[in-house]
């Protein structure tokens, strides 16, 4: 039961953080801090996988009819350049990211270990990002191959725990003068390709060895962070619209003060 109440949990907090600029990564691992649990042992990859594959479900069914269009444009004989180019852009978007994880993956991994006062940290370089975007105003431009490249680039950074992947590409974004809509529709679809393709690794690696106790917590999870995700997904778009990203800053600087605060009291 344990497992099962945990799973939901995370895939919860996955859902939400996962589009709202708050870092899902960092509250997963304060999560599962603050829960003084390690349920899934040597399974803690999977079950991030498997939440993370929820997310990018979510994605997909939020922006159903950008992923169709996108698909006919490349694939019709008369399909709209537009579409083919909007491609190009998330491919060149990916590159930094795929680069970073694949030379530094040990390196990361060890990240990924109960490191709470780095994820502090982080969580105040995202709320600083949110806190100037949230000023900037001109934003009328659409995604350009630079600006794919350096919002790719933001994403990179990002796979540190504690920088929202999307806080880090729609902050960027939008002070490279990205209309907000277009750069919450970008940093959402350019990561699914990524999801997958670490999915698709770790199946080819062998890492994920499934049993029948996990099916039930994977499941509920995965559910979890499903639903969760759609609703956070059109709620954040709403909110990049409407230029509200400094609630988010001022999460992230009282959420990370006090992670950092509470260690260095411990300590």
């Amino acid at each position: 039961m344990n497992e099962i109440l945990e799973a939901i949990l995370l895939g919860i907090i996955q859902g939400l953080t996962e589009f709202l600029p708050v870092s899902s990564s960092g509250h997963i691992e304060l999560g599962q801090w603050l829960m003084g649990s390690n349920t899934f042992g040597e399974q803690e990859v999977l079950i991030s996988v498997v939440l993370h594959l929820a997310t990018a479900l979510s994605t997909l069914v939020v922006f159903r009819k950008d992923v169709m269009n996108i698909i006919k444009g490349i694939f019709k004989p008369d399909g709209v350049e537009d579409h083919r180019a909007y491609v190009l852009k998330i491919i060149l978007s990916m590159i930094p990211a795929a680069i970073v994880g694949v030379v530094f993956d040990e390196q990361l991994e060890a990240l990924f270990d109960g490191q709470i006062v780095l994820v502090g940290c982080m969580l105040l370089v995202t709320g600083g990002l949110l806190f100037l975007a949230d000023r900037a105003t001109r934003t009328e431009k659409s995604v350009g191959f630079v600006s794919a490249l350096i919002i790719g680039i933001s994403q990179a950074i990002a796979i540190m725990p504690g920088i929202s992947r999307s806080g880090s590409t729609i902050s960027t974004s939008v002070l490279l003068g990205i209309d907000r809509e277009r750069a919450a529709r970008f940093s959402f679809l350019m990561v699914v390709p990524l999801i997958l393709g670490k999915a698709a690794k770790d199946i080819l690696s062998g890492e994920w060895v499934f049993t029948s106790e996990l099916m039930i917590p994977l499941s509920v999870g995965f559910i979890a962070a499903f639903l969760t995700g759609i609703i956070a997904c059109v709620w954040m778009i709403n909110l990049v619209k409407k230029a509200r990203l400094s609630y988010f800053a001022i999460y992230c600087f009282i959420v990370g003060t006090g992670v950092i605060a509470w260690n260095l009291i411990q300590g």
